[in-house]
């Protein structure tokens, strides 16, 4: 499998995990020292993998999630390191029943480790964010301070 396919494998992967809550099989999709940026869709920063997986399994344990990536933008930078960007659509659905369905990208570097293609930055920015439900309530939890 070339490069490029095996980051669109590794994406799909992201998302699938995530929605499924296959915190164990997301974990392997980052590198140890990843970040993720989610302040542009009201988050934080997140140094590293399993504080990133601590912050997920908070913030999205008990919400059913679908998320969808389309039309990749990867480019290879080097023999181990890549770049690439991505179409999303998100919708998370909390336990009382309010919604969120978000539309935006994510914009990822790539790093080969050990053979195995891996997340090593991912920054999340939205272009629009609808939502249902009770207005009185947040719709996620106050970002924890870094």
């Amino acid at each position: 499998m070339d490069d490029i396919e095996a980051i669109r494998r590794l994406k799909a992967r992201y998302f699938r995990t995530m929605d499924t809550k296959d915190w164990e099989g997301m974990r392997r999709v980052f590198s140890d020292d990843v970040t993720v940026d989610t302040r542009a869709s009201g988050g934080n920063v997140v140094d590293g993998a399993d504080e990133f997986l601590s912050f997920l399994r908070r913030v999205i344990g008990d919400v059913v999630t679908v998320h969808h990536g389309h039309m990749p933008e990867i480019e290879l930078t080097s023999p181990t390191t890549a770049t690439g960007i991505w179409a999303m659509e998100g919708v998370l659905r909390w336990p009382d029943g309010r919604e969120l369905r978000g539309y935006g990208h994510y914009h990822e570097s790539y790093e080969k480790i050990a053979g195995e293609w891996r997340i090593k930055s991912s920054r999340l920015t939205r272009l629009r964010t609808d939502t249902t439900g009770p207005v009185s309530a947040p719709l996620k939890p106050e970002p924890r301070a870094k």
